[in-house]
């Protein structure tokens, strides 16, 4: 089983700046409010990386991550109104 990591210096920023936490993000994967995984739209420049959309109250968030046999690196945690619409609201910019 995968397990997730992510650096503590960028976890205590996001909760000074933008209130959230990467401990957030795990907790509403496991109770199901993952919304769904995409490619980074730029491989160059962040080859491998991966985007988790995780519903976290009415508001969905970018969550870019990198993956490898043994664990789930978080990179930082992003809110989105264009993903907040198109999962939750049901349309599209």
């Amino acid at each position: 089983m995968k397990y997730f990591s992510w650096n503590e210096e960028k976890n205590e920023l996001l909760k000074e700046e933008r209130q959230i936490s990467f401990e957030d993000v795990v907790f509403y994967i496991d109770q199901g409010f993952l919304l769904d995984v995409l490619e980074h739209p730029n491989q160059e420049k962040y080859k491998g990386q991966k985007i988790f959309v995780v519903q976290m109250d009415d508001y969905a968030y970018l969550v870019p991550f990198l993956e490898d046999e043994h664990e789930i690196f978080l990179k930082t945690i992003i809110p989105s109104r264009k993903a907040t619409k198109k999962y939750l609201k049901g349309s599209a910019e």
